[in-house]
C-alpha cells in the first residue's frame, strides 16, 4: 500500500512539473529583431537588448541567389547577402557573449536580391535539399548560429514543392542538431501563403514560431482590425506561437501612433501574447531603436 501511495505521488509531481515546464513562460518574453538587410552599418551592439527577454536577431538575408547584376537562382546554394563588415562571425560570438540571452539566427528568401525578385525557383526537390543542407550548414557553422527563418515570399513552384523542400530541410537540421529552433515569416497574400500553409499542414511541427508580418496590412489598422487578424492567423497556423510585428521602415499594419502597444497589452491580458518581431534594426537606428526598447519593456512587465 505504502509502495502504491508513494507511486501515486510521484506520479502527481512528474505531471505538475510537466505542466510547470510547458507553461507560456519565456516564450511570452520573446523579441525577434531583423537585421543587416539594408546596408546601414547597424552592429549587433547598437541595439539595446534588455536582459528580462529572451533576444533573437535575424541576420538577413541568405539567398540562394548569383550575386551578379541580373541575379541567376543556385538551386539551394544559399550564399550570405547581409552586411558581414558589421555583422560578421566575430560579432556573433561578442554579442552572444556579453549577453547571455541573445540568440542568433539567419532569415532565407528575402524580397529582392539587387533590386529583382527573389523567387523560390528549385530545380527538384532533392537537388534543391541536398545543396541547402550543405550551404546552410557551412554558414550556420561559420557564423555560430542558433536557428534558421523562412523568408520567401516569391515563388515559381507550387505550395507542394516548396512544403516538401521547406519541410525536409527543416527536418535534417532539427534532427541533426545543427538548429535549435525554427520560424517562418508569411503574411496575408494569396500568392503567399497557400505555401506556407502547406508547410504548416505537413511539418508545422517542426515550427517553433510564426513570424507573421501584420505591418503588411493597411496602414490604417486599427486596434480592433489587428486583434481580428491576430485570431484569424492563429486559426490558420493553429497551434503555433504567432508573434506580432511591427515595421520601422515606414510600412503598413497597426503603427505605435494607433495603439500597438495597447494591442501587445490586450492580447498579454488574454494569454495570446507569445513574443514581438520588428523589421528591422536598420529602419530603426535613425531613431535611436525607441520601439526596440519599448517592445522589450511589454515583454519584459508581461
Amino acid at each position: 500500500m505504502d509502495s502504491l501511495k508513494l507511486s501515486i505521488s510521484l506520479l502527481i509531481l512528474h505531471i505538475l512539473f510537466s505542466n510547470l515546464w510547458i507553461i507560456p513562460g519565456n516564450s511570452t518574453k520573446l523579441f525577434r529583431e531583423y537585421i543587416g538587410a539594408e546596408n546601414q552599418n547597424v552592429r549587433f551592439s547598437d541595439v539595446p537588448i534588455n536582459s528580462h527577454v529572451d533576444f533573437h536577431f535575424i541576420l538577413s538575408f541568405a539567398i540562394d541567389y548569383t550575386n551578379t547584376s541580373s541575379p541567376r537562382p543556385t538551386n539551394g546554394d544559399f550564399r550570405v547577402y547581409w552586411d558581414t563588415n558589421n555583422l560578421d562571425p566575430y560579432q556573433v560570438l561578442a554579442i552572444k557573449s556579453k549577453s547571455p540571452n541573445v540568440k542568433v539566427s539567419m532569415s532565407l528568401g528575402g524580397d529582392t536580391v539587387n533590386d529583382h525578385y527573389v523567387y523560390f525557383n528549385p530545380t527538384s526537390v532533392s537537388s534543391w535539399v541536398a545543396n541547402a543542407i550543405h550551404s546552410i550548414t557551412q554558414i550556420v557553422k561559420k557564423y555560430n548560429l542558433d536557428g534558421i527563418d523562412i523568408d520567401y515570399e516569391h515563388f515559381q513552384a507550387g505550395p507542394d514543392t516548396f512544403a516538401e523542400c521547406i519541410g525536409r530541410l527543416l527536418f535534417y537540421l532539427k534532427e541533426n542538431k545543427i538548429v535549435s529552433f525554427t520560424s517562418i515569416a508569411p503574411y496575408e497574400d494569396d500568392s503567399v501563403q497557400p505555401h506556407y500553409l502547406a508547410l504548416w499542414e505537413k511539418y508545422g511541427h517542426l515550427i517553433d514560431y510564426v513570424n507573421f508580418q501584420f505591418y503588411a496590412y493597411p496602414k490604417d489598422t486599427t486596434v480592433n482590425q489587428f486583434l481580428e487578424y491576430f485570431d484569424i492567423q492563429s486559426s490558420n497556423y493553429k497551434g503555433g506561437k504567432i508573434l506580432v510585428s511591427l515595421g520601422t521602415d515606414g510600412s503598413g499594419g497597426l503603427s505605435p501612433k494607433n495603439g500597438f502597444f495597447d494591442a501587445c497589452n490586450r492580447l498579454n491580458v488574454q494569454g495570446k501574447l507569445h513574443g514581438i518581431f520588428i523589421w528591422s534594426a536598420d529602419d530603426s537606428k535613425k531613431a535611436n531603436f525607441q520601439y526596440e526598447i519599448q517592445s522589450q519593456d511589454v515583454l519584459a512587465s508581461a
